[in-house]
This record gives C-alpha cells, structure tokens and sequence, in this order.
C-alpha cells in the first residue's frame, strides 16, 4: 500500500483525503485543529508537517494562506526539516506565484522538487471526483505525482511552467465569480417573472446560456438551499485581490470581475457571507432597478488613426476619446476657415 502525505484537512483537504483511502492509499495527515474526522475516514494523524514529510515521499498540501504555506514548507517543524532527494511537494491552495515560488529554494537544497498545483471544484465536486486539478512545474516530477492525483480525481492537467497551473485556476474563479453573479441576476428575473422555475432552469442548462455554475446553483436558488455552504463569498473574495494582481501585471482591464466583486461585497455587508453563493438571487432581487448606462444604440465611429494593442488595465477611454473629439473639429474648423 502506497503512503502519501497530505497537510491541510479542510474544506478541500478532508475529501481528497476520503477519497485517497477510497482508492486505497495509506494517507499520513496534518492539521493544526483537531483530526477527529480525518482519523474516522481512516487517514492516520501525524505531529507535525516535518512528520508527515519524514513518512512519505510524495506530500499533497492545500494551504489557505501565504502565511500557512511559509510556516508548513519553512517552519521550525516545517518540510524543509524532513525533506531528501526524491521527495515531490505540491501546494494545491491559491496564492500569488511568488509565494508559491519561494518555496522552491529551500526544498530544493535538500534535493525535494516543489510543485504549482491547484484544485477546481466544491468540496462536493471533489467528492465527486469531479473537481479539475492542475499541476505546473518539473515534468518527471509532475507525471509521478500524476497517478496519486487521480485517487481523488478523475482529471488533472500538466500546465508546463512553474506558476502556470495558479494562473489557470485564477482564470477559472474569474469565470466562476461572474457565473454565479449571473446565475443569480437571471435566476432573480426568473422568479419575479413568474415563468415555470423547474422548466425554466432545465432549458436554460441544456442551452446556449448554461453553465457548470448555472446547473450547480440556480436549483439551490429555487429551492433557497443556501446552507450548508459549498462555496461562499469570503471564500470567492479571496481570489479577487490574485486575479487582480495577475492582469495587473499583464495589464488587462477586468470590468465583469470588478462588477461582481462589489455584488459579493454587498453580499458579505449584509450579514450573507457564509452562506452558500447561491443567496446571490437575495443579494441580486433587494437590488433598485438602475437605468441602463446606454438607452439607444451605440453608433460605431470610423477611425482615421490605427490604435496600438496595449492598454492600460481599468485606463477609462472617455477622457481621451473627447480629447481626439476636439481636435477634429479644431482641423476642420481650421481647414474651413483656410
């Protein structure tokens, strides 16, 4: 029976750890809490992260912070004191890449490879085996650990680069944010509609405007099943600020993602952020109807200049588009008067 190491039993820990032993792995864990359920599920406790490292060779961890992650790898009792050649670390929680990054050093001193990994899915969906695992980094390290990835899941992904898998699943919670803000506009326009829900959700995911977010949710929001959580908006929001970093390094505006994160925010103001996402159709239906921004249609403009590929990230195009507005017309005043 293969041991594999696994620190961090939370909300995204515990089931890949349930379903490790499932597929039947002896699993070595580590939390700072208590380790009752993990030990039910017949996961065996270790000390400490340096007591995970010493059993096993092969160490899953899902982190929640920077702080945690610098503390797991680089503490007093940290990996780094157990760590050897051969040994294959992969952090599985979001942060910022240089976090990540500054892991490698100090395992690869020793001869451990660190590894990017991050997990997409619910909890349930990591149940499930439904959730999507990415994995950056070494490539002969990534296919060793590829066969332990897959006791828990049914599909993972080599992304190349270290930091490439992070970016990825940023990408992905990007989209999931605006999904769910979207499940929940049209789910609270579908039900003051006054349309058959049930019928309604079925049509709409199993068509064009269907999503994984949409076929998860918009049940929940009918039935108003927003406890337990699967995913909430504290949990969502702390992907903003690293979405946020990355397109501003790339200089990318983010207008649908700055949207919702002030929905999210509201939602989190009103005393809602630990229930399920799904109370977005709440948050969304005690909203005012505003007036649109645009009431007529948009008239597209020829332009006599070609416009440059770059653009600064959130740089509003109102001031400048007055700016060449004015110019025009001083050269056409100017061009008459000659």
């Amino acid at each position: 029976m293969e041991t594999v190491g696994l620190i961090g039993l939370g909300k995204i820990g515990l089931p890949i750890a349930e379903n490790l032993i499932k597929s039947g792995y002896r699993v070595i864990g580590y939390r700072r809490s208590s380790m009752q359920d993990f030990e039910q599920a017949g996961g065996i406790p270790a000390s400490s992260p340096a007591d995970v490292g010493a059993q096993t060779d092969i160490v899953l961890t899902c982190l929640p912070s920077a702080e945690a992650l610098d503390d797991v790898v680089q503490g007093p009792q940290g990996l780094v004191q157990s760590a050897r050649p051969g040994q294959i670390i992969v952090e599985l929680g979001s942060h910022l890449v240089p976090d990540k990054e500054r892991q490698i050093a100090s395992l690869a001193a020793r001869g451990a490879i660190f590894l990017d990994g991050e997990v997409g899915g619910t909890p349930g969906m990591v149940s499930a085996r439904k959730a999507v695992v990415y994995v950056a980094g070494d490539r002969d390290a990534a296919a060793r650990v590829e066969p332990v990835i897959r006791g828990f899941t049914d599909v993972v992904h080599y992304f190349g680069a270290f930091g490439s898998a992070s970016k990825v699943k940023l990408i992905n919670n990007l989209l999931v944010a605006v999904h769910m803000a979207a499940t929940g506009e049209a789910m609270a326009l579908a039900l003051k509609s006054g349309v058959d829900t049930d019928l309604m959700i079925k049509a709409v995911a199993g068509g064009s405007g269907g999503s994984t977010q949409f076929g998860i949710r918009a049940p929940w929001m009918a039935q108003r099943r927003f406890l337990p959580a699967q995913g909430t908006a504290f949990g969502i929001s702390h992907y903003f600020d690293l979405i946020g970093d990355l397109a501003d390094r790339v200089g990318v505006a983010t207008p649908m993602l700055d949207r919702a994160a002030e929905l999210y925010s509201i939602c989190i103001d009103m005393g809602l952020g630990e229930h399920d996402n799904a109370v977005m159709v709440d948050v969304i239906a005690g909203l005012p109807r505003g007036k649109p921004a645009r009431t007529s249609k948009p008239r597209a403009k020829k332009s006599t200049k070609k416009t440059g590929a770059k653009s600064a990230r959130r740089k509003p195009a109102g001031k400048s588009a007055k700016k060449k507005s004015k110019k025009t017309k001083s050269k056409k005043t100017k061009s008459r008067r000659r």
